[in-house]
């Protein structure tokens, strides 16, 4: 999700597959192309029983927490759930409304 760094030459080597979603952190809106690309990767690789999937940005607090949130919904918690769980977990996590409301367009555009 960080636009500053593609980590994907530093992940090749050692068999990481990466999708590389780059994302400003300016809050402003996120089309729901973002969400659609990193959603469907991690459906995808999640279907390996041995997967890990790690979403990450450059510091964890809105990006990744905003994608978190989408893949969760499309997984089937409601946002209030998934922000909970995520909170929990990451309790640096920060959801502007902007984002929050991105990842909700995204989800209702889903159904």
């Amino acid at each position: 999700m960080q636009i500053e760094f593609d980590d994907r030459p530093l992940a090749k080597p050692h068999g990481i597959v990466v999708c590389w979603n780059p994302v400003d952190d300016d809050f402003e809106p996120k089309p729901p192309e973002v969400f659609e690309r990193g959603v469907e990767f991690a459906l995808e690789a999640l279907q390996e029983p041995e997967a890990k999937l790690f979403i990450h940005c450059a510091a964890g607090v809105h990006r990744a927490p905003m994608m978190a949130l989408a893949l969760l919904g499309v997984r089937g918690s409601t946002v209030e759930d998934a922000m909970d769980l995520i909170e929990r977990l990451r309790p640096a996590a920060d959801f502007a409304d902007v984002y929050v409301r991105s990842v909700e367009r995204f989800l209702n555009g889903r159904e």
